[in-house]
């Protein structure tokens, strides 16, 4: 053996790789003066109970008041966390991040009474409140209150409720300290001979491996660990799924998922169309998998060949400086101005970009009203790791013109519209290259990695999703949902969205131990939705240029002025319809037939 190769400690990672949160607090004591300040507000918020509906001017100094409050508990919530997601083990800011939740919960129950005391008004008094002059920066706010009218309890309940945030985010954060701070997946021999710790940031890079034997061991070392805590994270899931039904419940929703796509306004029929209309593309899905154990020439296609590049003799590996120009010039159609935003958070420390011992896993971008978004990767100069960085970039100029054309209020974007902005750059940057490619090898390599994204965004988080969906209704219709329900539940949908082609090892039935997103229930449809419309949209962009830009930077500087829906509209795509989700599958289908041509 060639040695161990560990991960570097925080301090051996230098400072221009590092994100440079002082943006949001210069130290760590102007984050304790925050709290302070927090503590003084809620005192102050609570004096106002009772007296918003009497007149106009009342109640837009505490909308004033608020939305100032909340900005300061945006950036307390983000600050702590982001020191947290720097070394997950560090308990001081473990501390930190605790103590922001209690604050968020605080401010929440006392800022509760606000809605049930506008929707007890008069109906007439309060036309006249919405329809004023001095409230109209607060109308759309207003408007969306009363359309939740039916799910708004009294403002003693719903003081109560706040009362829970805290506690309602522990399964979650029980889960998140397991997966980045106290799971230890063990050794490998990788395929130099050296022995290596196996982590989240390596395992996709161990997946994608030549040698199949590496494949094999990283995947079973790594589902070994969660099968060793299959009853602890059932348990830690199902109290999620408790959580998610106790709300809906309370809220008056007819389901948890009903609950959860009422908060963007969202028709139930997205979330069904999307899992039949994939549905009816598996076939495409099917196709692939035989392709894909042709092209690898074995007896048998194992989950631990899904990764693997299928062009054996071409790798790319792209040191960070170089991906940062890979990305700048494949979103040149974005525009000059675009361009320079980009610039200026590459330049400016917004991104933390290499794995350090303890560092939080994956990748995201997040920030704050009032300063510039930052990005979390775990950059290990794959060509995934280039797309990453596009896609996490992605995210953060969305909030950036948000953030620079709405006030507060407004600022804030929805879950539903996020992973469009940041898959429309992972597109744009995929057709640049796949338009220079130098040869057809490389081609054929990056049709590859374009088919692996429509697979992995597409069909897994739609699986993903239809997982969710039968899981909380499993616990809604009184079944019993245990570690080994859930693995039987995991194990068939996989069997169904890959196909007969596919062995789908006994291992892969724990997968769905290590999916964080499932925390934030239903989250993970928005992934496919918003790549499907990513899709259309960076194809319009390539054809029509400038004006077609133009109506997407309007989508992207409206943050959440308008219903996500509609919002879309604006930019030139109809998600309620399953148009789009055709026609991305129909595009993936067209891909793997020219692969399958070139090699």
């Amino acid at each position: 053996m060639a040695g161990i190769e560990k991960l570097k400690s925080r301090d051996e990672i230098e400072e221009i790789f590092k994100w440079d949160l002082t943006a949001i607090f210069a130290s760590d004591e102007a984050w304790e003066k925050a709290c302070v300040t927090l503590d003084d507000s809620v005192k102050n918020l609570k004096k106002i109970e009772g007296k918003v509906s009497q007149k106009i001017d009342i109640m837009l100094d505490f909308l004033k008041f608020r939305d100032e409050q909340e900005n300061i508990i945006e950036k307390v919530i983000v600050y702590s966390n982001q020191k947290m997601h720097e070394d997950m083990g560090v308990a001081k800011y473990q501390g930190y991040a605790s103590k922001a939740q209690q604050k968020l919960a605080a401010l929440a129950e006392a800022e509760a009474f606000f809605e049930p005391e506008v929707l007890a008004m008069n109906d007439e008094v309060l036309k006249k409140f919405v329809d004023s002059e001095e409230l109209k920066p607060y109308k759309i706010l207003l408007e969306r209150i009363l359309r939740k009218k039916e799910h708004t309890l009294s403002a003693k309940e719903e003081a109560i409720i706040a009362k829970t945030m805290e506690i309602s985010s522990a399964a979650d954060d029980i889960f998140s300290l397991f997966n980045n701070a106290d799971a230890k997946f063990g050794f490998i021999i990788d395929e130099n001979g050296n022995e290596v710790e196996l982590t989240h940031g390596r395992f996709i890079k161990y997946m994608e491996s030549k040698d199949r034997k590496v494949r094999k061991d990283a995947f079973e070392a790594m589902y070994a660990t969660y099968k060793q805590y299959q009853n602890t994270l059932g348990a830690t899931f199902l109290a999620n799924v408790k959580k998610a039904k106790f709300y809906a419940d309370v809220k008056k929703y007819d389901s948890s998922l009903s609950a959860a796509l009422d908060e963007s306004h969202i028709p139930g029929k997205v979330y069904d169309n999307l899992i039949e209309t994939v549905h009816r593309f598996l076939p495409s899905m099917y196709r692939y998998v035989a392709l894909r154990k042709k092209a690898l020439g074995v007896d048998e296609l194992h989950m631990y060949d899904v990764y693997t590049p299928l062009i054996k003799d071409y790798h790319m590996e792209v040191p960070f400086e170089e991906a940062k120009k890979i990305v700048e010039k494949g979103l040149a159609p974005m525009g000059e101005e675009y361009i320079s935003h980009l610039k200026e958070g590459f330049l400016n420390r917004w991104i933390d970009v290499y794995e350090n011992k303890g560092k939080r896993s994956g990748a995201y971008s997040w920030g704050a009203y009032g300063s510039h978004p930052y990005v979390l990767l775990n950059y290990s100069e794959k060509l995934d790791d280039v797309f990453t960085l596009a896609h996490e970039m992605g995210h953060a100029l969305h909030t950036y013109y948000a953030s620079e054309n709405q006030t507060y209020t407004y600022a804030g974007y929805k879950i539903f519209v996020a992973e469009v902005a940041s898959t429309c750059n992972e597109s744009l940057l995929m057709h640049d290259m796949l338009k220079n490619a130098k040869n057809k090898k490389e081609k054929a390599y990056l049709l590859n990695h374009f088919i692996d994204q429509f697979k992995g965004t597409i069909f897994r988080q739609t699986m993903f999703a239809e997982f969710e969906k039968l899981a909380h209704e499993k616990y809604a219709n009184g079944e019993s949902v245990t570690a080994e329900s859930l693995c039987e539940l995991y194990l068939n949908l996989n069997q169904l969205y890959f196909g007969e082609d596919m062995i789908s090892d006994p291992e892969i039935a724990y997968e769905w131990e290590r999916i964080p997103h499932f925390y934030t229930e239903f989250y993970v449809y928005q992934y496919a939705t918003g790549f499907s419309a990513a899709i259309a949209l960076s194809k319009r962009i390539l054809e029509e240029g400038i004006s077609a830009v133009e109506d997407y930077k309007k989508f992207l500087k409206g943050g959440s002025s308008k219903d996500p829906i509609e919002l879309l509209k604006i930019a030139g795509v109809d998600i309620s319809s399953p148009q789009p989700v055709e026609s991305a599958l129909t595009m993936f289908d067209g891909l793997v037939k020219e692969l399958e041509e070139l090699i």
